[in-house]
């Protein structure tokens, strides 16, 4: 069955494009909105003098009704690894606690840690990659401090990257609470197809950008803060930070005192308003869409290849474990040698990742992409 959406896409029938989680393509409309967006950037004196503050502010919205937020709470930023740094500024770590991270987790929500960790006295400890996938009882059993020292800080993902297991998100939240540990939540991988439930959750931080699942551009990132958050040091100083710095005022600084809410941790230069419009047209179709249906979607064709990779000499997540949108494919016996290579000259987009071979689809994919994958697979391996 063709999907459904793939005619929003500029995407030939030939093309078994399964590596959303590294960069999904634009949808046409997007690409579109940026086209009139750098018109807009070419001829600067026919926009609105608000025009950038309306783009930001649209982005925002969407951001936060993508994840069940108000639009205080949410910040423009540029990357997942700018908002861990954003909430790292101001957050104090008691010395001698530790800090839980995900083994090979992404760079983001983990090396921020380890950079301020010999300064601040703290303990960085990694939660170590389970056999059996099953990273929610890893984090779990970590975060008991029974003879060991209290945890202050959960930085983590909502799946791995790599391997595509998902992590109870609620019963990690719960174990966070209980202790009082700060819970900063990487939502890169899930946002787009699963839930992002940051008030739910109790998350101090939730973060992710807009160039994978929400089928944006690069650049371009989300910072929810809960509100006991939003009173700390923003990572950049800038005018939009504070209460009343405007270059439009006699004088200008009227009032320094910082916002008070998130928008006082977005990013400089903001007003990027080429890749903030092609944000919010991706945003608009996510949301049109709902995650609910997207996963739905994605969710046979996963199980349909991981099914029909079965007889071969791999391994990956059980289905209980198993993300609906990502396949990570181990290979107990040897990755065969250039293997993304071999499968790109048959159309078949995949990425190597920590000795996995991923695969991601997105919307755009249907059931003729996955048989194509493991057709392709199935002559690689053999």
């Amino acid at each position: 069955m063709t999907s459904p959406y793939r005619h929003l896409f500029d995407m030939p029938r030939e093309i078994a494009y399964l590596n959303a989680a590294s960069f999904s393509p634009l949808p046409i409309a997007t690409a579109e909105t940026g086209r009139k967006a750098v018109g807009n950037k070419a001829q600067p004196w026919l926009l609105p003098a608000d025009f950038g503050e309306r783009e930001n502010e649209r982005a925002r919205a969407a951001a936060a009704r993508l994840i069940g937020a108000s639009p205080d709470d949410v910040s423009l930023i540029s990357s997942v690894g700018y908002g861990v740094a954003t909430i790292a500024k101001s957050l104090v770590v008691p010395r001698g606690s530790r800090v839980l991270v995900l083994e090979d987790d992404h760079t983001s929500p983990v090396l921020e840690w380890h950079v301020r960790a010999p300064q601040q006295g703290f303990i960085v400890e990694t939660v170590k990659r389970p056999d059996d996938y099953d990273w929610t009882s890893a984090v779990l059993d970590a975060m008991d401090s029974a003879g060991r020292p209290p945890v202050s800080v959960v930085s983590i993902s909502t799946i791995h990257w790599c391997d595509g297991a998902l992590l109870d998100m609620g019963a990690i939240a719960d174990a966070a609470q209980r202790i009082d540990a700060t819970f900063i939540v990487d939502a890169t991988q899930t946002t787009g197809v699963l839930p992002t439930d940051p008030t739910g959750w109790l998350a101090d931080a939730v973060i992710f950008p807009t160039y994978k699942w929400l089928l944006g551009p690069y650049g371009r990132a989300f910072l929810y803060l809960d509100k006991r958050r939003q009173n700390g040091l923003p990572l950049e100083q800038t005018q939009h930070s504070r209460r009343n710095v405007r270059a439009e005022n006699d004088v200008y600084f009227v009032d320094p005192a910082f916002a008070a809410t998130a928008r006082r941790f977005d990013m400089g230069e903001r007003d990027h308003f080429i890749s903030m419009a092609m944000t919010t047209q991706s945003l608009d179709l996510i949301n049109e869409l709902g995650q609910t249906r997207i996963a739905a979607h994605l969710k046979p064709l996963v199980d349909r290849l991981a099914d029909g990779l079965s007889g071969l000499p791999v391994r990956v997540a059980p289905p209980r474990y198993r993300a609906p949108h990502i396949l990570g494919i181990a290979f107990p016996k040897g990755r065969p040698t250039d293997l993304a290579q071999r499968l790109q000259r048959e159309n078949v987009f995949a990425a190597i990742r920590l000795g996995h071979l991923r695969l991601s689809p997105h919307i755009y994919n249907d059931e003729a992409d996955i048989d194509r994958a493991i057709a392709a697979l199935r002559r690689v391996l053999g």
